[in-house]
């Protein structure tokens, strides 16, 4: 077995391969993440692993760093463009300072639905990520999966019905442009902190309220440093799996179409997942002492859509071509 060596540095340390005396190549990949245990982020990529290891009989496997163990969102995205990292997933939008109006993919109140969202953003299908897609390989980076981890909510210290009830508060944003434009429109003061910070954030009041799905919510407590629950589905929670061009390029077609099979198996799979999972976890946090805010109850979804469209329109006006194509997505 002779080992492949000049991949170069950085790309050398994310990527073992070896060739065989049958030409099949070997490859190990280095797979990093913020997601915490519990949450379908975490799982996704667990299982990805297991199924890229089985779908191409050995030749390739993973290694997944969950929660921040390779660094947080803008070392994973460097590490990865570098090639000291193989692959990742996090918000579209975190891809945003290689090519900015992939960021439009993390918009709020874009989809239909979760079916429509991961529609919108097949690598293969949806004509606006293949369009951008070209623009990120230019830099290093292809998407090649996606991840969907449910609807975003509002956690809060005190009930939110409006975006008036948010108004001059600092709240936390994902430490990227298209969240602190959302979070202004929510009403709210944008306060970006890292998501292994959030809770001590929020215990300690440098911000008063976040957003998330509820799988986030669940499985980092964060019922216990906060006691409102407002269910405004602001956003569909998809994540963009990515990874290294040269990485991407140096395994083999079959490779390839396997992996990409076993991600979108997964992708599915995560729909389905955060589908089953609302209910249930809106019951649990009820039961972890958290107040539930619906429509029922005076949430006003409508003034959040009303504001927090203006407000991105404002600050991306590049976005919306982009956003016909995804309505234009069935």
């Amino acid at each position: 077995m002779l080992n492949i060596m000049k991949l170069g540095t950085a790309a050398a340390v994310a990527l073992t391969i070896s060739f065989c005396a049958n030409t099949a190549i070997s490859a190990e990949l280095r797979y990093a993440h913020v997601g915490a245990e519990g949450d379908i982020q975490t799982i996704y990529a667990a299982q990805a692993a297991d199924g890229i290891k089985a779908a191409t009989n050995g030749e390739v496997t993973v290694t997944v760093y969950p929660a921040s163990q390779l660094g947080g969102v803008a070392e994973m995205v460097d590490g990865v463009r570098m090639g000291s990292i193989s692959m990742g997933h996090h918000d579209f939008a975190s891809l945003a300072r290689l090519v900015p109006e992939v960021a439009v993919f993390n918009a709020p109140f874009i989809y239909r639905d979760g079916a429509h969202a991961l529609a919108a953003t097949d690598p293969d299908s949806s004509p606006a990520l293949k369009a951008v897609n070209e623009k990120l390989i230019a830099q290093g980076v292809r998407i090649i999966g996606r991840i969907y981890r449910g609807d975003r909510h509002i956690s809060s210290n005190f009930p939110v019905k409006t975006p008036a009830d948010l108004s001059g508060k600092p709240f936390r944003a994902v430490p990227l442009e298209l969240w602190v434009s959302m979070v202004k429109g929510f009403g709210a003061i944008p306060t970006p902190v890292e998501v292994a910070e959030l809770p001590t954030a929020l215990m300690t009041g440098v911000v008063v309220g976040q957003e998330n799905p509820l799988t986030m919510i669940a499985s980092n407590n964060l019922n216990e440093v906060q006691t409102h629950l407002s269910m405004t589905g602001h956003m569909r929670a998809v994540l963009a799996v990515f990874v290294n061009e040269e990485v991407w390029q140096r395994l083999t077609e079959e490779q390839r179409a396997a992996i990409t099979k076993v991600l979108d198996e997964e992708a599915d799979k995560s729909l389905k997942m955060a589908s089953e999972s609302e209910a249930r976890l809106v019951g649990d946090l009820k039961g972890r002492g958290m107040t539930v805010i619906t429509e029922a109850d005076g949430l006003d979804v409508a003034a959040f859509r009303e504001k927090v469209s203006a407000q991105i329109k404002q600050d991306f006006p590049n976005f919306e071509p982009l956003m016909a194509q995804i309505d234009a997505v069935k």
